[in-house]
């Protein structure tokens, strides 16, 4: 026996997951309400005769329950051979999604009530067309989620972006009047859907800033004009007169600016997809490549990457041993990645295994002490690459985090 407060709790776990769907059926108007019905389960002849009065209450309890418009109990005869006949409530039908919400009660109906509103205000504004009820369904989040004037604000300026296109602008020179300069950056997304609904096109045309790649030259006889720290687009990176015997890519940026001198290299800040770019420079692609990264699924996914793009790639310091050396530094991952990572070696996937086991852990690579990590380099640069190295005290003395 299902009872009224079970039957509201499905009612909101239903209405949760359906609310941007149900808000974009709003939008059309050849979509019909949302219907549904909940079984209640009534008891059987054998259930009343166990606990006759428990089954009573259950019926009371149902025939008292005030209904919200929109939902109705259907009830039902049932006639037996001990008990006679009885009314029974066998159904709860919902005919709407306001019913189903006012049913829900709480928290989501809150929600519903006022993406409902705002779903209703984009078609007036936008149009009642498929694409429109598409953005709203797929911006249920942000939609309820903004405060009466930030929504004002985000239907006010995608309407002025369609009558303003600002193809060719940057994001912060967008003449929005009632918004700041870096208002568009933050809300850039729906007013892209937005405006997308309504012109068909897939961005807003705002031209964009080169992404930077950051390196530093740790030989100072490969030094570009005297320069050895750079960050310049992908395309001028590309571009530099270098011819590194080897090449370091390292996850986080503060390792790469405690990388002393070592002859030959040159170390690039690797992080997420900057691989990708990485892995595409003509004077990268042509010498091998050590990588460290975190000890981690993305720190992986990293190496996986690199190595789609070029064949000579061997890690350091992403191994088991590596991992539970450092178990007084493990962090929680707080969002693991479950990617299938074919471009690892046996001793890397091992590692990751690992790190799975544990829990989805994580060793970040600036908790390793400096000493140890450069060593490691060192010893991989000359070993695993078979390329020059300077000892310590001979040239170039080790400096960074835990001298």
């Amino acid at each position: 026996m299902k009872s009224v407060a079970e039957v509201r709790v499905v009612c909101r776990d239903r209405l949760v997951r359906r609310m941007g769907e149900w808000a974009g059926a709003l939008v059309t108007p050849d979509a019909g309400p949302p219907r549904f019905t909940i079984p209640l389960h009534p008891p059987t002849e054998k259930e009343m005769l166990a606990d006759e009065s428990a089954a009573e209450e259950w019926a009371r309890k149902w025939a008292s329950f005030p209904l919200p418009d929109g939902v109705e109990v259907e009830w039902d005869t049932r006639v037996w051979r001990s008990i006679g006949r009885q009314q029974v409530p066998v159904r709860v039908l919902v005919r709407d999604a306001d019913g189903a919400a006012a049913l829900a009660g709480g928290a989501a109906q809150r929600d519903w009530l006022r993406l409902r509103s705002r779903a209703l205000v984009v078609a007036a504004r936008f149009g009642d067309t498929a694409d429109v009820a598409r953005t709203v369904r797929l911006r249920r989040a942000t939609l309820v989620g903004y405060s009466d004037v930030e929504f004002g604000q985000v239907v006010d300026v995608a309407a002025w972006v369609i009558a303003n296109p600002i193809t060719g602008l940057r994001p912060r020179q967008v003449p929005v009047r009632g918004v700041d300069s870096k208002w568009l950056g933050h809300h850039r997304a729906i007013v892209r859907d937005l405006v997308g609904a309504v012109t068909g096109s897939v961005e807003l045309g705002l031209v964009e800033s080169d992404p930077l790649i950051r390196l530093r030259i740790l030989d100072p006889t490969l030094s570009v004009g005297g320069l050895r720290d750079v960050a310049a687009p992908p395309q001028q990176v590309a571009a530099l007169p270098l011819a590194p015997r080897g090449v370091i890519v390292v996850e986080n940026l503060e390792s790469v600016l405690a990388m002393p001198d070592l002859p030959g290299a040159v170390v690039i800040h690797g992080s997420g997809f900057a691989v990708d770019r990485v892995a595409s420079i003509p004077w990268v692609v042509r010498v091998p490549i050590l990588y460290w990264g975190d000890l981690d699924s993305h720190g992986f996914a990293i190496l996986h990457r690199l190595r789609l793009h070029h064949p000579a790639v061997t890690s350091v310091l992403m191994d088991e041993a590596t991992l539970l050396a450092h178990r007084d530094l493990w962090v929680p991952d707080p969002h693991p990645t479950r990617a299938a990572l074919d471009g690892l070696t046996g001793e890397e996937r091992a590692a990751l295994a690992r790190l799975r086991t544990e829990g989805d852990v994580r060793l970040e690579q600036e908790r390793i002490p400096w000493r140890q990590a450069l060593a490691a380099i060192r010893a991989a640069w000359e070993g695993e690459l078979d390329l020059p190295v300077d000892r310590p005290g001979r040239r170039g003395t080790p400096s960074g985090p835990g001298r």
